[in-house]
């Protein structure tokens, strides 16, 4: 070392902080590369992104093969300062080099490096890959057994280099993603794709028709009326049955018995031949596996019901569809048949009324953890059946029963302005 002039051990110092820099910014590069946008491009042919994949199957390997080769050339590094300022200073230098080969690979091979590859993560990691992959099949040997070792007492703790867990996203991580993607995605589509990681949240029975608002056909009733139900019904499916709906036999679609409404000599019992077979839903099923199954057995309607077998409603395909595309038509409020403003800005709201529609059609937030219907939610906040005048207040909006029609609440009045913090319920009677 003391015949290499002092010019030359210069010039090898500052190469060896440029790799040093070349280590560190290669390492935070790749460890930020976006992986979505890895694979993607990876899948696309990009060479660079397919080297940076390989290299980052292993982590452990490549976080091997950039320490050994930083803390090799850092030391070479120091020790190469230290002949210098031994030839420039004496003794005296050691302490003199050390502090500004500190400074200097901090700024210049540590922190500018690494924060350029966090702003440009792609610009340093793929060219850096054109290095790193032949410098791991040289070293494969010595990055081996170190893996061994590391791996080994990774192990000890639990932590296998295999794993990927982390680059897995949850389905809270990915409803995040979408809501900060307003630039590549539309409004109305992130609110679809949300709405679809929503549909495992939500069963059935909070979207299904109750039975009371289920329209059918009565077997038992007589052939004039069955004709004047079918003339005039606006569903195209119906529920046939025997007195209740509980004896559900089948159903029928309306245009097969068009030919019977204009037969002088058609009977009710010319209808058997057209039911098909009900459909069963149990009430727990949720949107996603229901919306699965009509698609496997190619229906559109089911009836739900509930653990003892008793029909609580109906549920259609539109229905699941609706909850994730939204209303299929562009209805006012004015025009939706459980909800009626008043010319003072409060809205009648019929009982039977369903929390998530209340919630979808007027921007309310009702609680949806409970009762499905908004009788049911105020049942379970009054603990008693009201009289009419009684007044609450729910998430903020005061409500007033109004009618009160078979121990159920027939109508109330919502007023739409918060008053209180959410979820405060006072009640009173007037």
């Amino acid at each position: 070392m003391d015949d290499i002039p002092i010019g030359l051990l210069t010039g090898i110092l500052i190469f060896l902080i440029i790799l040093s820099g070349f280590f560190s910014g290669s390492e935070t590069g790749l460890v930020s590369l976006n992986r979505y946008r890895l694979r993607h491009l990876a899948k696309t042919g990009h060479k660079g992104a397919i080297r940076a994949s390989r290299l980052l199957e292993r982590p452990d390997r490549l976080i091997g093969l950039i320490l050994l080769g930083n803390n090799f050339v850092n030391l070479l590094a120091s020790s190469i300062a230290t002949i210098v300022a031994l030839r420039l200073m004496g003794e005296k230098g050691i302490l003199v080099s050390t502090i500004i080969l500190t400074f200097v690979i901090l700024v210049f091979a540590e922190v500018t490096p690494k924060t350029m590859a966090v702003l440009r993560p792609e610009r340093i990691a793929f060219p850096a890959t054109y290095v790193l992959s032949p410098l791991l099949k040289i070293f494969y040997p010595i990055v081996w057994l170190v893996g061994i070792i590391a791996n080994g007492t990774l192990k000890l703790f639990g932590v296998s280099p295999e794993r990927d867990e982390a680059n897995q996203l949850t389905k809270e991580e990915l409803r995040i993603v979408l809501n900060e993607a307003d630039a590549l995605i539309p409004q109305r589509h992130q609110s679809m794709l949300t709405n679809i990681l929503d549909l495992e949240k939500v069963t059935v029975d909070d979207i299904m028709i109750p039975r009371n608002e289920v329209t059918g056909l009565d077997l038992d009733e007589n052939w004039s009326d069955l004709v004047k139900q079918l003339t005039n019904t606006q569903h195209t499916r119906l529920p046939v049955y025997h007195s209740d709906i509980n004896n559900t036999i089948g159903l029928i679609h309306v245009r097969d018995t068009l030919h019977l409404l204009n037969d002088q000599n058609a009977d009710k019992k010319d209808l058997e031949p057209l039911i098909n077979d009900a459909y069963f839903i149990p009430e727990s099923t949720s949107l996603h596996t229901q919306l699965l199954q009509f698609q496997r057995q190619k229906r559109r309607i089911g009836l739900v019901v509930d653990e003892y077998g008793d029909i609580q409603g109906l549920v259609t395909l539109e229905d699941i569809l609706e909850e994730i595309v939204g209303e299929f038509t562009s209805e006012a409020i004015t025009s939706i048949k459980d909800i009626h403003p008043q010319e003072d800005g409060t809205y009648l709201v019929d009982g039977s009324a369903t929390i998530r529609e209340l919630n979808r059609s007027m921007d309310w937030d009702l609680p949806t953890d409970g009762p499905k219907t908004f009788n049911g939610l105020l049942f379970e906040q009054l603990e008693t059946i009201p009289e009419p005048g009684t007044s609450l207040l729910i998430s903020g909006f005061p409500v007033e029963i109004v009618q009160i029609k078979d121990n159920m609440v027939k109508t109330a009045r919502v007023t739409p302005q918060q008053i209180t913090p959410p979820g405060d319920v006072d009640t009173d009677k007037d």
